[in-house]
């Protein structure tokens, strides 16, 4: 008699927040899918539902509180995990039916919880988990994270209070698991972490082996193993290296981008550039020795592209402390740029601080500053008309009436969800099997402020 094995419970996820906590649900949903669980892509089919929270700011925190809720009224079995894991009582105060609630990268606690709430199916016939790990992002690209937690004190910052200080993951484990990826399938890796730079100065860059070789658990070490894997058809993958502090060491990366063993692309959270702002923001105040630095990597490395992320509205910040940062972007002229009105989050030593700025006045300062970030980038955008450039392609459309099929895709200058795209029309000329994470060249015909547009030539 045939043995009848019982379906196994299936888990839903709600994930919020940054890549980081990204990464972290993955890691949970690999652990529990190995344990014989099934996702459910929706609340009616879950069992139990875990939500991944963000606490990082008062509004993200809100969301999260938004999250939990409907995550209570539409299934009633829920697990909340993350950052807000912090104050559980608060969460058990508004949600006293949650079933538990654990912080932030405490991954065997979320496990055994998920056990507590739906035990897994004994005595699994197959092995449920592909080797590289589940993933909730698309196939052909992947985050890496590298550490936990942060060194720095930043004023208007929660996060060494969420996640702790630095604690670097060992080198070879991380090299392992890029290895992995790229083996099935990934075609762009996203190292991240909190302060990406700083890797391995908890461990004193302790020396790992790794194919044969000494590699320290130091960022140019990783980033030179990193660019020695290859794809199924031989070719480096795609390596962006994110939340780069500029330290000294970061200038010995930028040669590999030259050689093209890293992708020309950089997110350095310079946060702000007026000296006195930097000071109250208890961040590295040398502006001027930046922009020097910039413009001897784009010596090297012509077509790196830069992305940073400035705060604006910060207490204490005066109309010159502004304009000096407007002037500041000027002549850095960064690729990308995200802004974020400051807004205090509890626990934050900002709070405290002397001359907070009006609300209207954080918004009028906002508007100038996206409006002199778009300008720069529909220039620097609309020098790329004409070139032939690498994208890779992340959806194909459907057939319009003519038949002519149309793809979205990222230039190397583009990082998935918070940069900008590239637009392709006619993709079946050239590539009439054009699938998700392919390669392709592609000329560019059009740009506006955010986005190009083009169309893909054959190899």
């Amino acid at each position: 008699m045939a043995t009848k094995i019982s379906p196994p419970p299936k888990v839903g996820m709600v994930s919020l927040g940054c890549p980081k906590a990204l990464v972290d649900s993955e890691r949970i949903l690999t652990k529990l899918r190995s344990d014989g669980y099934q996702m459910s892509p929706d609340y009616a089919g879950a069992d139990v539902v875990l939500v991944n929270t963000c606490g990082f700011l008062d509004s993200a925190k809100e969301e999260s509180l938004e999250a939990i809720g409907e995550a209570i009224a539409e299934n009633g079995r829920v697990i909340v995990t993350g950052c807000m894991g912090n104050e559980a009582e608060l969460i058990r105060k508004r949600f006293p039916q949650v079933l538990a609630v654990t912080g932030a990268h405490q991954y065997e606690a979320v496990v055994n919880a998920v056990h507590e709430a739906s035990p897994p199916v004994p005595n699994a016939f197959v092995d449920l988990v592909p080797e590289a790990g589940l993933k909730l992002t698309p196939r052909h690209y992947s985050y890496v994270k590298i550490s936990e937690g942060c060194n720095h004190r930043c004023a208007f910052c929660i996060i060494p209070s969420l996640r702790g200080d630095l604690v670097s993951r060992r080198i070879d484990a991380v090299l392992r698991e890029a290895e992995k990826l790229v083996e099935a399938g990934t075609k762009e890796l996203l190292i991240i972490s909190q302060d990406t730079s700083a890797y391995g100065v908890d461990t004193r860059h302790e020396v790992r082996s790794w194919r044969g070789q000494d590699v320290r658990a130091h960022m140019t070490d990783l980033a030179r193993a990193l660019g020695q894997l290859r794809t199924a058809e031989g070719t480096p993958p795609w390596v962006r290296l994110h939340y780069v502090y500029p330290y000294p060491h970061v200038d010995q990366v930028i040669p590999l981008m030259a050689e093209g063993l890293l992708t020309p692309y950089l997110d350095i959270p310079f946060q702000h550039a007026s000296p006195s702002v930097l000071k109250a923001m208890k961040r590295p105040a040398n502006e001027a020795k930046v922009l020097e630095r910039i413009h001897a990597w784009r010596a090297i490395c012509p077509d790196i592209a830069i992305r940073s992320s400035f705060v604006v509205g910060f207490p204490g910040e005066t109309e010159a402390d502004f304009q000096y940062l407007l002037d500041w972007l000027d002549e850095a002229q960064l690729d990308r740029v995200g802004a974020f009105r400051f807004e205090p989050v509890e626990g934050a030593a900002a709070n405290s601080l002397p001359d907070p700025i009006p609300e209207a006045v954080k918004e009028e300062r906002y508007a100038r500053i996206m409006e002199k970030t778009a300008a720069i980038s529909a220039a620097k955008l609309a020098a790329k008309v004409g070139r032939t450039l690498a994208v890779i392609v992340d959806e194909i459309g459907d057939p319009d009436e003519d038949g002519s099929i149309g793809a979205t895709a990222r230039s190397q200058a583009d990082a998935p969800e918070i940069d900008g795209n590239v637009f392709l029309r006619d993709v079946q000329a050239a590539y009439p099997s054009l699938a998700p994470g392919d390669i392709v060249d592609v000329v560019i015909e059009d740009a506006d402020e955010h986005d190009l547009y083009g169309v893909p030539v054959a190899r």
